[in-house]
Parts: C-alpha cells; sequence; structure tokens
C-alpha cells in the first residue's frame, strides 16, 4: 500500500497533482486548501490513502498525518465517500474541525460542498463520539476487541455499534468480544 510519496510536482491541477517519484508519475488528489499552499515544480512531501474500488484506484495526498488520519476515520462513516473526507480532512486541522463540531458551528460546516445538513449531522455524530474516546485514550483503532471483530470479517461501522452499547463494566476484551459475537448473531446493529 502507499502511505507515502516525496517527489517534485511536474502537473498541478484543479483537485490533483501529479508527483514525480524516482521518474514515476503518481496522480494524487489533494483538498483545496492544501493545492493553494503549494506550487508546480516543488518538491512535495504527503501522506497518501490509496483507494481501491472494483473499476478504479485512486490516491488521496495529505501535507501532514493528522490530515490523514482525519481523512480516514472520516471515510469510514456510512454515506461519506472519499471526496467528501478529502475536502472536510483538508479543509482544516483536526482541532479546527473538532471544535466545528463540537460547537455544532453550521456556518464553517456550511462551506465545506457536496455536504448536506444530514450529512453533517450524521458525521457530527460519529465524529463527537470518536473524538470523545480519542481523548480518552481509546481508539477503535487499539482497541483489542474491535480488531478482533474486524479481523473476523464484520464490518467496521457495525462493529463500532456493537462495541458502544455494550455495559461500560466490562472490561475484559474476551467477554466483549463474547458479548459482541451474540449481539452480531441475532442482528442486533
Amino acid at each position: 500500500m502507499i502511505s507515502y510519496l516525496k517527489g517534485k510536482i511536474i502537473l498541478k491541477k484543479k483537485d490533483f497533482v501529479v508527483l514525480d517519484v524516482s521518474g514515476v508519475g503518481f496522480k494524487v488528489f489533494l483538498g483545496q486548501s492544501h493545492l493553494e499552499r503549494i506550487e508546480k515544480e516543488q518538491v512535495l512531501e504527503l501522506y497518501c490513502f490509496l483507494s481501491l474500488k472494483r473499476d478504479t484506484i485512486e490516491l488521496y495526498g495529505f501535507l501532514d498525518s493528522d490530515s490523514l488520519l482525519l481523512f480516514e476515520k472520516l471515510e469510514e462513516i456510512s454515506g461519506i465517500g472519499p471526496k467528501t473526507a478529502l475536502a472536510l480532512a483538508s479543509f482544516g486541522s483536526l482541532d479546527l474541525l473538532k471544535q466545528a463540531i463540537e460547537k455544532k458551528d453550521r456556518e464553517f460546516l456550511d462551506k465545506i460542498k457536496g455536504i448536506g445538513r444530514k450529512k453533517i449531522q450524521r458525521i457530527i455524530l460519529e465524529l463527537t463520539g470518536d473524538l470523545k474516546k480519542a481523548e480518552k485514550g481509546i481508539s477503535f483503532e487499539q482497541d483489542e476487541a474491535f480488531e478482533a471483530l474486524v479481523s473476523l470479517g464484520f464490518p467496521k461501522q457495525k462493529v463500532k455499534a456493537v462495541l458502544n452499547r455494550l455495559p461500560k463494566s466490562i472490561k475484559k476484551t474476551e467477554e466483549k468480544i463474547s458479548q459482541a459475537l451474540k449481539m452480531l448473531g441475532e442482528g442486533k446493529v
């Protein structure tokens, strides 16, 4: 998987650049705020996300790792595609987006093209929960129960939903997995 590129910009368009990395040109989609900060012929370092779909392979780039992490969180939200996640992730820092979401700053969120109020509400619900957990040092990506259930083939969104419904008194990973499997097997998602 391509997660980092460093090379010279040989072409810059309205939503992507072509980056020459040792003689190979990579087309990398960037958010508008990131594109505004770079110039053609500049040597650029990008953190990348490779999106594989049935008929396309696209590479999304970010000037910093925080924007990439935010993109990955946003891209997991049902109904949010990579282009929308790219616009959101590159619009501001994690802290700026976090503040806008926590304050429910509609003016800030309305500036982002292609996102209606319902999607914004879904994003707010998904991210504020994830951000609160991240502040406490809890991340689904680090949770062993989450990792185990995803490795068994369950979709990340369903696993998150089930784990959020478990009583907080359950602390042991094995018990979390057992209870989550029961809920997933009964279709309580």
